[in-house]
């Protein structure tokens, strides 16, 4: 079972992620790694914390002579603005963050809650996920995030192949599938930063590749579009979680949400054994399980906080009415989110290939994978 743990605080010395049950023979490229944690910090709308910060990745253990060894991995990703024993207490709880409820949980200070429960946790969750991508990428599996909304405006992804997007995408300062935007969201983002106030918006991630069966139906828990679920909710200031059409096939009749099954025999070899489906309304993913089609995660960012221009609060010692501290704080962090999804959704379908192949080498998942899609075609 592949898990991953962080720890460390927003202002300590490290951000770390344990990643246990990854498997042996797999060859590790720490650049890859990093150029991950470099996309984090990029995007428009980033506050003063990325200009202090360049992320890089130690691994400590779990690897010799750049091939993991099946062993737990740990990876450190280090803090430059390290200074939380100088940090002065906040008594003022910041509206949508842990403050007030961390502090009344704990019964400590509001400090220790908002260092622990800053985003700046997502930099050990992105190294995590490219460790997985790298894991995936043998086995022909790829897992692409990008920013479909930022605030009100809806971005239209243009087509194009998965390379054609990839640089459609990395041409944006906003991480769109549209760049020719940018300039109109970039003044919409200006204008919430002259406010002293802040945007939110909506990220898709799309998985190709994935074969049949990762996941199961036989119990709640197990369901792979859960677990996604579950894995992009826990990521800081997600409030929203869509598989496919999401809440859009409430609104719709049967006849036009569910995805008729065709069969084409050119694509016999291929993950989908020959399924092909003209929609991809399911997200890739019926009954906890994949059925070979691109699985697509929607996830809904509100505007983070602190506000520049701060909300009302109240002071945790005299309980009297004042405004909401503030910290440093991006304005839009979007585009940063949808790195972190589509790392977050990468480790989480790693850890459903190996429950379903097996996770003691790349080999015996390979040799696995082969065997079960013979099986599956000569079915």
């Amino acid at each position: 079972m592949l898990r991953c743990l962080t720890a460390g605080e927003s202002h300590g010395k490290a951000m770390l992620a344990l990643v246990d049950g990854f498997p042996a023979g797999v060859p590790l490229d720490t650049d890859l790694i990093d150029a991950e944690l470099r996309r984090r910090q990029g995007g428009y709308g980033r506050g003063g914390r990325q200009e202090i910060e360049a992320d890089k990745v130690d691994i400590l253990s779990g690897i010799w002579r750049g091939v993991t060894l099946g062993s737990p991995i740990a990876l450190l990703v280090p803090n430059k603005d390290y200074r939380l024993d100088q940090m002065e207490e906040l008594a003022r709880p910041r509206p949508g963050h842990g403050d007030l409820s961390g502090s009344m949980k704990y019964l400590g200070p509001i400090r220790a809650i908002l260092e622990r429960a800053s985003a700046r946790e997502t930099a050990a969750r992105v190294a995590a996920g490219a460790l997985a991508k790298q894991l995936l990428s043998p086995l022909g599996i790829t897992a692409f995030g990008y920013v479909v909304e930022v605030g009100p405006v809806k971005i239209k992804p243009k087509g194009g192949t998965l390379a054609q997007q990839r640089t459609l995408r990395d041409q944006s300062e906003l991480y769109t599938l549209d760049p020719d935007h940018d300039d109109d969201v970039k003044k919409l983002i200006d204008q919430a930063q002259a406010a002293g106030d802040t945007l939110g918006g909506v990220v898709e991630v799309r998985v190709e590749g994935v074969p049949f069966g990762l996941g199961t139906h036989t119990q709640w828990d197990k369901k792979l579009d859960g677990l996604l679920a579950q894995a992009v909710m826990a990521v800081q200031a997600i409030k929203g979680v869509e598989i496919g059409t999401g809440f859009e096939a409430a609104r719709r009749r049967g006849s036009e949400v569910h995805d008729p099954i065709q069969y084409d025999s050119k694509q016999k070899n291929t993950p989908t054994l020959g399924f092909t489906r003209p929609t991809n309304n399911a997200g890739g993913l019926e009954a906890g399980m994949t059925n070979a089609q691109p699985v697509v995660v929607r996830a809904a960012m509100k505007p983070i906080n602190p506000l520049a221009q701060p909300l009302p609060s109240v002071n945790v010692k005299t309980k009297q009415p004042e405004e909401a501290s503030y910290e440093r704080s991006d304005v839009c962090a979007i585009a940063a989110a949808s790195v972190i999804l589509e790392n977050v959704v990468a480790l989480e379908i790693a850890r459903a290939v190996i429950d379903k192949f097996g996770g003691d080498s790349l080999e015996e998942i390979k040799a696995r994978w082969e065997l079960f899609h013979k099986m599956a075609r000569n079915k």
